[in-house]
C-alpha cells in the first residue's frame, strides 16, 4: 500500500470522480484508476462503486476512509517530528570541480556560516566523471558541475545555467583590447592549460582537430586558480569559464579577449540522484547557487 493510493482514493471520494480526482492531483485518469484498481486489490473489497461518470463509496469503502485519514494524519505527524523547521543541522557532502569551487562557493559557504553554522559542509573537488560515479555510490549529497548538458533518468537536475568560455591574457598582451581578433592570432602565444579532462578543454581541442592544428600548451594544471595568477605575471594565454575570470578582468589584472571566430559555451548543472533524499542543506545550496 502506497501513500499517493491513499492521496488519490481520498481525493476520488471527496470529488466522486477519477477524473477529477486525475485533474486536481496532475495525474492522467487511467492512472487513477489502476491506483485505485491496485488498493482495492489489496484490501480484498470494493472501495466504489462505479456507476456512470459518477463513482460513489461503498460501505467498506466509507470505513476504509476513516482509517485513510488516520494514516495520513500519522504520516504527516512523524514528519513533523523530525523537522526543525528553525535551524538547519545536516552535514552536506559536495562534490565538485575546481573553477567553481574557486570562483562560486565562497559566498555560498560565507552565507552558510552566517545564518547556518551548526551545517557541516564538505566539498570534494574532481572532475565530473569522478564525481558523476560517486553520486551514483551515494558518497556525494549532489554534485555541481560545469559541462555540457547532461541528462540521465538515475538523476534529478536541479539546475541549468548557461556559462561562456572565454580567452584570457594579461593586460599588457599586445592584442588586449583589440576588436574582432581571430583565433589563428594567438596560437603561436604560449598557452596555460586546464589538464586534457577537463571538459571545456575537451572542446577547445575538438575544435582545433577540425582545423589539422595540435596545440601543445606551455603548462597543464587543473587549478584554474593558478592559471589565473600565471596569466596576471606573465604574458600567457588561457581559455577558461567568464565566471573563473570576472574578478580579476574587473580589477584590471587579466583581459578577456574578444576572439571572433570561436564561440564555446559550458553549463553549470547540479544533481542528485533521484533515489537520495533531498535535505534542506541542499534546497538551501541549490537555491543560493542559482542566485549566483
Amino acid at each position: 500500500m502506497e501513500l499517493r493510493q491513499l492521496s488519490t482514493f481520498i481525493r476520488a471520494a471527496q470529488l466522486q470522480s477519477f477524473s477529477k480526482a486525475a485533474e486536481s492531483l496532475g495525474y492522467s485518469q487511467s492512472a487513477v484508476t489502476v491506483q485505485i484498481r491496485l488498493l482495492e486489490e489489496e484490501l480484498g473489497t470494493r472501495l466504489f462503486d462505479r456507476i456512470g461518470r459518477k463513482v460513489t463509496l461503498t460501505p467498506q469503502g466509507s470505513q476504509f476512509l476513516t482509517s485513510a485519514y488516520d494514516i495520513l494524519y500519522e504520516v504527516n505527524r512523524a514528519k513533523l517530528s523530525v523537522s526543525d523547521e528553525t535551524e538547519l543541522k545536516n552535514p552536506l557532502h559536495i562534490g565538485t570541480i575546481e573553477s567553481l569551487c574557486f570562483s562560486k562557493f565562497p559566498s555560498i559557504l560565507r552565507y552558510f556560516r552566517e545564518h547556518h553554522p551548526k551545517v557541516a559542509i564538505r566539498i570534494t573537488t574532481a572532475p565530473p566523471e569522478e564525481l558523476i560515479e560517486m553520486m551514483e555510490h551515494n558518497q556525494l549529497d549532489l554534485i555541481y558541475i560545469l559541462d555540457e548538458p547532461r541528462y540521465d533518468s538515475n538523476w534529478y537536475k536541479a539546475m541549468e545555467q548557461k556559462e561562456e568560455v572565454v580567452f584570457l591574457s594579461s593586460p599588457s598582451f599586445p592584442l588586449a583590447g583589440k576588436k574582432g581578433i581571430k583565433l589563428e592570432e594567438l596560437l603561436h602565444e604560449p598557452f596555460f592549460l586546464t589538464e586534457k579532462n577537463a571538459n571545456y578543454r575537451r572542446a577547445f581541442d575538438r575544435y582545433l582537430a577540425t582545423k589539422n592544428i595540435l596545440l601543445t600548451p606551455f603548462l597543464e594544471i587543473s587549478n584554474t586558480e593558478f592559471i589565473i595568477k600565471m596569466i596576471e605575471e606573465n604574458k600567457g594565454l588561457s581559455f577558461l569559464p567568464r565566471f573563473a575570470v570576472m574578478e580579476s578582468a574587473a580589477k584590471g589584472q587579466t583581459c578577456v579577449l574578444d576572439v571572433t571566430d570561436f564561440h564555446a559555451s559550458m553549463y553549470r548543472q547540479i544533481f542528485y540522484h533521484k533515489d537520495k533524499w533531498k535535505t534542506r542543506e541542499m534546497d538551501e545550496f541549490i537555491r543560493l547557487a542559482m542566485m549566483e
